[in-house]
């Protein structure tokens, strides 16, 4: 129509930047966005399986050798009481026949064992004293009224003859072993007596005297 211009309406929007992307929330992810679980192959589970039972075994052996260790080397308790032979040796006087012997000894010796063997294995019943000298050797004492050179070489572990030795006034027969054990042996009236061990000669001299001194007392002196 005449006289009414024509007006074009403008877009609003038009001038306006663009609006952003909007990110897609968790539920519009796609298939790349899934966690990724590892599959292993029938090989790789079989090394890893391997190694496991390898690891499990290790601290298995390790384990046992700490305990074995521990078992054979038990924390100290102290030092034991030792043997009662005066009286263990009255206990076998009347089997005996004659008077074992229980001789005393200075301070630091013991006894940790004291015993009559009747024979079943050598055929010698005999009276055995295990004793421990003061630096901690062992002395075997053994006296019988059955004494033969069999046994006496028998308890002599077949030393070789190595000569005399005085103790306590008394001579002993010295028996040196190729294992560097000495052995004593003393003929008294009625006994056979052998000392055997590992210390020292003065130790076993230290013994012999005792063991002359309570023979003398029991009235059985040497020849």
């Amino acid at each position: 129509m005449e006289g009414v211009s024509e007006q074009q309406q403008s877009d609003p929007r038009a001038g306006q930047a663009p609006s952003p992307a909007v990110p897609a929330g968790p539920e519009t992810a796609g298939p790349a966005d899934a966690p990724v679980t590892p599959v292993l192959t029938a090989k790789q589970a079989k090394r890893a399986n391997a190694t496991v039972i390898g690891m499990l075994i290790s601290t298995g052996l390790t384990l046992a050798l700490v305990l074995g260790a521990v078992m054979l080397n038990p924390a100290p308790q102290g030092k034991r009481p030792g043997a009662d032979v005066a009286a263990i040796a009255a206990e076998a006087e009347d089997i005996a026949g004659y008077a074992p012997l229980a001789p005393e000894l200075p301070e630091g010796w013991s006894a940790n064992y004291a015993r009559w063997n009747n024979g079943s294995t050598d055929g010698v019943a005999h009276w055995e004293v295990g004793w421990l000298s003061p630096t901690e050797e062992f002395i075997r004492m053994s006296q019988t009224s059955q004494a033969n050179p069999t046994w006496v070489a028998q308890m002599a572990e077949q030393a070789a003859p190595a000569g005399e030795r005085t103790a306590g006034g008394h001579t002993w027969e010295l028996r040196d072993g190729t294992d560097g054990d000495a052995h004593l042996i003393g003929e008294f009236d009625g006994t056979t007596v052998i000392l055997s061990g590992a210390a020292d000669l003065a130790e076993f001299d230290v013994l012999a005297g005792a063991v002359a001194a309570d023979l003398d007392d029991a009235g059985q002196p040497a020849p």
